[in-house]
């Protein structure tokens, strides 16, 4: 692991212009790329100490072995060679948004002499105009066959095309009038394209003008007598709304937008983008990217613009970039990013935040988008068998265990400044989790903030138990007949004799703590790992493997040594140590805010006359929080068994003073606790 100091810049060394930079590892290979306003305070920014830094962030420092940047004389020169390079070198410490599935497009040879219409997936290809994508393969393909009545363009492959102008007999589309038959030459090649040209300007949003031309020329062929091409007119103006229809109409105005929307996760980040053209979705697509720096939201949205329309050509930029796109927060560079596109589009481009009305709306429908496939994605990854056996597997490996760690226990401490301190233990079993097995514990021998010594005490307290159910279950099994543990002991075979049971014989439910875990995580580093090898030691239990994961770096620390244990970051056994040490956290954060707001209760009714603990716990089990409370009526509260109206009105008086002096507590000046001066907002 290279030291960041070992491959500084010198000083003065780096220019203050824009530019793009580019990180290496020993072998040479870019591994992050980014860009700068100005190149030497951002360079700077990486080469602090590394405890500073985000882990993610410290994490490609240290991988790092050199650094180069190129200078450029416009933000928006830079944020295209980034794009170029990201494309060339696939960083891996870049985010990289990959399709979660294969989405459908409509496709117009436009190139070809005779253009062809199809539905394709994959790449986009030169010379082909491209509408969607859509969710639905069969969906366009109804649309399609429904047009073609409409505009008879050509539809078939290459190969029926040759044959059919060898023999100079059009195929089945040419005789039920969905093709123009170009092949046996029935349209020449200039009537063919105008008909082309009217199908992409259809599909593109021009829609009234084509309807109302058509419908102009059926009342005229009607008040000719020519009836029959006015039911032929009537047929293509039906088909037109009824592709139409297909399409639902989510801006009032007409509006051209791409409507964008993300979740995230500390891992992995979900975009959902929808197409709207004229007013109606054309189109849908989703990616879902690892989250490799420290990015936030902004960040995120900055490298998905990047990525989705760093590739469109000048050529192609009308056709693909919106007059508006839809962002849920304004990227950094947001005024270099819409010149950049104003720039590839030939017209402005603006890119927004909507805040209220239809805009707003649609955004929270494309944002609900992203969170199922987030969801739907961590659940493929999660309940692929496959994939859980081999993320064991790796854990195995990585760590030299005897066995695959079928039940991983992971514990994390959460307080608050030294105070309330608790603590979770969460349980995954074969890969999954087991929520029915997840315990809580609230620190009481631990003085301060102390986390290592809260996770000795949590882990003794689990293994003491655990042991403790064990003896409990060999003296079941050891229990003359006619005793409480009859039912178990005529069941037990001769040698089980020794073997814990795992089922309390008087209630038939599982004993809490009887089952040993095969791998004991925590979530620290080497020290919180120290503490819990101690403990376990001090009981006895030596067969029981424990390993750390430490957020900074994301390494998997062992009892005992010196360097960490670096997985992969693709690794499917780091994503899932990383699941669980994230479920432990959000476990203890979620307890830990409980006891808060309880704690918040109590301490805000200690000097409420006649209020003793037997009535605040029984306001508090009535309400259930603060804020509840605090929005109660003095009825409402009246209305709790033992508080009368006296006691009520006292209650609301101390809760909207304890309010008011939160307010004031928030809003008053900073004073220097060494001069005695009043600090003034910068």
């Amino acid at each position: 692991m290279a030291t960041p100091s070992s491959y500084r810049p010198a000083p003065g060394s780096i220019p203050t212009k824009p530019g793009v930079y580019r990180f290496r590892d020993a072998k040479g290979r870019v591994i992050y790329v980014g860009k700068a306003k100005s190149l030497r305070p951002r360079l700077s920014s990486y080469f602090q100490d590394i405890a500073n830094l985000h882990p993610r962030t410290a994490t490609m420092v240290t991988t790092g072995a050199s650094v180069e940047w190129t200078v450029v004389d416009t933000e928006v020169e830079a944020l295209q060679l980034e794009y170029s390079w990201i494309k060339e070198f696939d960083p891996r410490f870049n985010v990289k948004y990959r399709d979660d599935k294969s989405y459908p497009w409509l496709a117009v040879t436009v190139g070809d002499e005779f253009p062809r219409v199809m539905v394709g997936r994959g790449a986009k290809r030169k010379g082909t105009r491209y509408f969607g994508p859509y969710s639905h393969a069969w969906a366009i393909r109804e649309t399609v066959d429904i047009l073609l009545r409409v505009f008879p363009m050509r539809s078939c492959s290459n190969g029926v095309f040759k044959r059919s102008s060898q023999i100079g007999r059009p195929c089945l589309l040419g005789y039920i009038d969905k093709c123009s038959a170009p092949c046996v030459g029935n349209v020449s090649e200039e009537e063919h394209r105008r008909i082309v040209d009217d199908f992409c300007d259809f599909m593109g949003g021009q829609t009234k003008p084509f309807m109302a031309r058509i419908r102009k020329e059926m009342y005229a062929a009607s008040e000719a007598l020519d009836f029959e091409k006015a039911a032929r007119l009537r047929d293509d103006l039906g088909a037109m709304e009824r592709a139409l229809e297909k399409q639902a109409v989510v801006l009032g105005d007409g509006a051209d937008a791409d409507v964008i929307a993300l979740a995230e996760d500390p891992l992995e980040v979900a975009v959902q983008i929808f197409y709207v053209r004229g007013g109606r979705i054309r189109g849908q697509r989703g990616w879902v990217a690892d989250r490799t720096d420290e990015g936030g939201t902004p960040e995120l949205v900055q490298d998905f613009l990047l990525q989705l329309y760093g590739g469109v050509s000048a050529d192609e930029g009308g056709e693909s970039i919106p007059r508006e796109v839809l962002v849920p927060a304004l990227p950094p560079d947001h005024d270099v990013l819409e010149e950049l596109l104003t720039e590839r589009r030939g017209s402005k481009v603006a890119i927004r935040v909507p805040q209220r009305g239809d805009k707003k709306d649609l955004q929270e429908t494309v944002a609900t988008n992203a969170a199922q496939a987030l969801a739907l994605h961590k659940t493929k990854r999660a309940s692929d068998l496959t994939t859980r056996n081999r993320a064991l597997e790796e854990i195995q490996q990585a760590l030299t265990l005897d066995e695959v760690p079928l039940r991983i226990e992971c514990y994390d401490v959460s307080n608050l400044q030294g105070t309330e301190v608790v603590a979770s233990m969460v349980v995954f079993e074969d890969g999954l989790s087991r929520k029915s097995e997840y315990r809580r514990f609230v620190i009481r021998g631990v003085d301060g903030q102390n986390d290592v010594a809260s996770m000795h005490e949590v882990i003794t307290r689990r293994f003491k138990r655990l042991l403790d159910e064990q003896a409990r279950s060999v003296e079941v099994h050891d229990a003359p007949r006619g005793t409480s543990g009859r039912a178990s002991a005529s069941h037990a075979q001769p040698d089980d004799a020794q073997r814990p049971l795992l089922v309390d014989p008087e209630t038939g439910r599982p004993r809490k703590f009887a089952y040993a875990p095969s791998l004991v995580v925590v979530d620290g580093g080497p020290p919180q790992v120290a503490a819990a090898q101690q403990a376990l030691a001090e009981l006895g239990v030596t067969d029981v493997p424990v390993c750390g994961l430490a957020k900074r770096l994301e390494e998997v620390w062992l009892p005992g040594e010196e360097d960490p244990v670096i997985m992969a970051r693709t690794s499917e056994g780091l994503y899932l140590l990383q699941r669980i040490r994230d479920e432990a956290h959000r476990f203890a954060i979620t307890h830990h805010r409980n006891r808060r707001s309880k704690s918040m209760v109590e301490s805000t009714l200690d000097d409420v006359p006649g209020l003793g603990e037997v009535r605040r716990k029984t306001l508090l089990k009535h309400f259930g929080s603060l804020k509840k409370l605090r929005e109660a009526e003095v009825d409402q509260i009246a209305l709790v068994p033992g508080i009368g109206p006296r006691t009520a009105t006292a209650i609301k008086e101390a809760v909207a003073k304890a309010d008011a002096t939160r307010k004031t507590a928030a809003t008053a000046p900073a004073v220097n606790t060494a001069t005695g001066e009043i600090m003034e907002d910068e």
